[in-house]
């Protein structure tokens, strides 16, 4: 079927939530025997949002996201489909420490995203001083913490096990995750499934235990996400860097792809929608039967502007804040190092002033990365958190001096590193703040009365890509029963 008989689809956005949009939408089968003519509109000069690759010291290494959970199969699924298969690699070990009061400490081996399932495990890392974990203890005797509504990670948690536990455990792992902190972020839609599993034990830890993998004999530490350090396998990437999967998916999707295409007001029209594209001295247009908004909280505001019933939503997307942060890539010789690096890398707690609040060890956590540079250990250091861009204001060789330096007195890496290369991401990390649910049910509410839109990608329902992903096909299979009930197959 020619084109000019197909739905035609605009997905504004050409980071991997919209590319998988178009990808389903594109799909024999997904909405009829053709699916849809799609066409994706990218502001930028390249598709791919948060995941690029560039070389560093000869090493193809990842800027953003490098890793993908395979526990939801959304990620790994899309991989596949887009032909990688055979480019998908796991790590060699997932074991992560927390450098706290410049001490290198275990993580639990058993916690859920800082939160402790086995206060005897939480004991013997060392992590808590001993007023903090008698403390912790108290959670296993304490009455049910009453909750009405969303509240804050810090809040809850602190009220179980005290504010010691936010800070040296929690507070870093969701740091390392939103770049947020644990004094705002929403229990509820951070951390949903020990939200529901709380609710059904006054004991915070025995609510954590029903999320964590029984114990296991031997004293292996525990990654940054509380598995334990044989679990490697919950997390995969691939040999070329994750960043590569953008190219991949936009081939397999068939849509038309335009870079340097900045989408400035939406139009409803009697057949649809017309998107008006550029600049306002020269603007272009494009008609669509539907459309997707696969951006950012605040350009899907500005973008629902002057669209009758979709005040709300415009409100609840402005609501929702992205904090900034940068990653600086180091690569050094192995002797370097006093010792090899033995975990994937360590978290850094806000309290104890470092300007890192983490960093991987890509070489060692990634047997291909070590593989193609033996000779060498390819460090990533991440800096930034939200309400504390200030760091971000340094230029690039002094962010990499202090990233280095950091990294030195946690490691006693000595000497230069061999390269270099630091990436900044400029409000690229939603932050799901308390009442963060809320909000996004008013936005899908207020969408819904659209005709024949929807929107997807990270600012929803998690930031990691299968999330991204799962957002995606949901919004892809909106449009579809849209099309389908305007025009019956």
């Amino acid at each position: 079927m020619e084109d000019s008989a197909r739905p035609r689809v605009a997905i504004v956005g050409g980071g991997i939530a919209g590319l998988a949009a178009a990808y389903f939408l594109g799909e024999t089968g997904f909405l009829g025997e053709t699916g849809a003519s799609v066409t994706v509109l990218e502001g930028s000069a390249r598709l791919g949002g948060k995941l690029a690759v560039s070389p560093v010291a000869g090493l193809d290494v990842d800027e953003g996201a490098e890793a993908l959970l395979t526990r939801r199969p959304e990620g790994t699924d899309l991989v596949r489909a887009a032909g990688l298969a055979g480019d998908l690699a796991g790590p060699a070990t997932t074991a992560a420490t927390i450098w706290s009061r410049e001490t290198m400490r275990p993580l639990p081996r058993r916690q859920f995203m800082g939160v402790p399932a086995d206060l005897d495990d939480l004991a013997a890392c060392g992590l808590l001083s001993p007023a903090g974990l008698a403390r912790a203890r108290e959670d296993l005797g304490l009455p049910a913490t009453a909750r009405e509504g969303d509240v804050a990670v810090a809040d809850y948690v602190a009220a179980r096990f005290g504010p010691e536990v936010v800070d040296r455990l929690v507070d870093p792992l969701l740091g390392g995750v939103y770049a947020g902190r644990a004094q705002e972020l929403s229990f509820e839609a951070t951390l949903p499934a020990l939200a529901a599993q709380s609710g059904r034990h006054a004991s915070l830890a025995r609510a954590a235990a029903t999320l964590v993998p029984a114990p296991r004999p031997g004293p292996g530490p525990a990654s940054a996400s509380g598995q334990q350090a044989g679990d490697a396998g919950v997390f995969a990437t691939l040999t070329g860097g994750l960043g590569t999967l953008p190219a991949a998916v936009a081939a397999g999707s068939g849509a038309a792809i335009r870079t340097g295409a900045m989408v400035r007001e939406l139009t409803r029209t009697p057949a649809g929608w017309r998107l008006t594209i550029g600049s306002a001295h020269a603007p272009s247009y494009l008609d669509a039967d539907a459309l997707v908004l696969a951006v950012p909280a605040t350009p899907a505001a500005r973008l629902l502007a002057g669209l009758p019933g979709a005040a709300s939503a415009r409100v609840a997307l402005a609501e929702i804040p992205y904090a900034s942060m940068a990653v600086v890539t180091l690569a050094y010789p192995a002797d370097a190092f006093p010792s090899p690096p033995g975990s994937s890398g360590y978290l850094v707690p806000a309290v104890d002033g470092h300007p890192v609040k983490a960093v991987t060890f890509s070489s060692v956590k990634w047997p291909h990365l070590h593989a193609a540079g033996p000779g060498l250990v390819v460090v990533r250091c991440s800096l930034g958190r939200i309400g504390d861009e200030g760091v971000l204001q340094r230029d690039d060789g002094d962010l990499a001096a202090l990233a280095a330096a950091d990294l030195a007195a946690a490691t006693g890496v000595g000497g230069r590193p061999a390269a270099v290369r630091v990436t900044r991401w400029g409000g690229s990390l939603p932050q799901y703040t308390v009442g963060h649910l809320a909000r996004v049910e008013r936005i899908r509410a207020d969408v819904a009365r659209q005709p024949g839109l929807a929107v997807c990608g990270a600012a929803y329902d998690g930031i990691g890509i299968p999330a991204c992903i799962a957002t995606a096909r949901a919004a892809a299979g909106q449009i579809a029963v849209y099309l389908r009930e305007r025009s019956p197959v």
